[in-house]
């Protein structure tokens, strides 16, 4: 009987299993999807799909930088649990992947599943191979890239890969002090996250609803209503301080700002430096994470 791809997508999707080793598994039982799936649980290469309920808000982040330095990528990979975030294989399979994110340029997580990577086999059929192999779940989370036309792109790695930081610096100038200053910034990110480069990027709904919150905090505070917008418009502007990177405090001198180090910077090297991107990956940020009581996850992993 024929085994068409469609046969083996379908077996895919009912079992999380290999491309190659559903392909086998329809081979070996005529066709038959039921007998297949069957062939799959007894050769434990179903297990997978078991996992993928599971809440996965721990794993790796990470960045690479092309070797001409004009373009980063960074990746979030999840697992279960921080312990297989420490193992080898899940490293290589993260340094991998984004490897891949930089090689291929694809347009989202579905075309970087698809990627073929040395090999042979895609990256989500290595991802589901791992997760039968190490026993959790993990999941492909996010990626995204940053580039620059001249210039440089730096990478920042903390904590073993908790948080990952690309920035990316468009300018003429010297790229050995370029790399030194983008390293720094990308160490400024990780510290203080950022939400926007400038004040200039900082979106109208955003500063809108922000000084609704402190107008009515004022208010709440007793202040008069005639004096409550000059107030707003200070605090305001001590919170954009707070969440633009080019106003904030530059964290290795705090008489600087990260606006005047870049200037200074720039003086010095005789040539224009403009922030062209920033990218900022936290392992688990927004995902909601299951509390379990710790005894009680002692006594599922004992069978009691």
């Amino acid at each position: 009987m024929e085994i068409t791809a469609s046969m083996v997508k379908e077996l895919r999707d009912k079992t999380n299993a290999g491309m190659m080793d559903c392909k086998k598994a329809l081979k070996e039982t005529s066709g038959d999807i039921e007998k297949a799936i069957d062939y799959l649980r007894e050769k434990g290469l179903s297990q997978a799909a078991k996992k993928s309920g599971r809440i996965a808000a721990e794993g790796l982040t990470t960045v690479l930088i092309s070797a001409d330095g004009k373009k980063g990528v960074a990746i979030e990979v999840n697992s279960e649990t921080d312990f297989v975030a420490k193992n080898e294989e899940f490293k290589s399979f993260v340094t991998q992947t984004a490897q891949a994110v930089l090689d291929n340029d694809p347009a989202d997580l579905e075309a970087l599943k698809s990627v073929v990577l040395e090999d042979g086999k895609t990256v989500q059929d290595t991802l589901t191979d791992k997760i039968a192999k190490i026993g959790e779940n993990m999941s492909l989370r996010r990626f995204g890239e940053v580039k620059v036309n001249n210039g440089v792109v730096a990478g920042y790695i903390h904590g073993g890969g908790k948080i990952s930081v690309a920035v990316a610096l468009e300018s003429e100038g010297d790229k050995e002090t370029l790399e030194i200053l983008g390293k720094d910034l990308a160490m400024q990110v990780a510290a203080m996250n950022p939400k926007y480069v400038s004040t200039e990027d900082v979106d109208a709904e955003f500063i809108a609803h922000e000084k609704e919150i402190l107008i009515a905090q004022a208010l709440n505070e007793g202040k008069p209503r005639n004096i409550v917008e000059k107030m707003v418009e200070g605090r305001l502007n001590k919170e954009l301080k707070e969440i633009c990177l080019l106003e904030q405090v530059f964290v290795k001198d705090a008489d600087m700002t990260v606006k005047k180090v870049i200037a200074e910077t720039a003086k010095k090297i005789g040539s224009d430096i403009k922030v062209a991107g920033v990218l900022r990956y936290e392992v688990g940020e927004g995902i909601e994470k299951k509390s379990e009581n710790f005894a009680d996850e002692v006594a599922k992993q004992m069978g009691l």
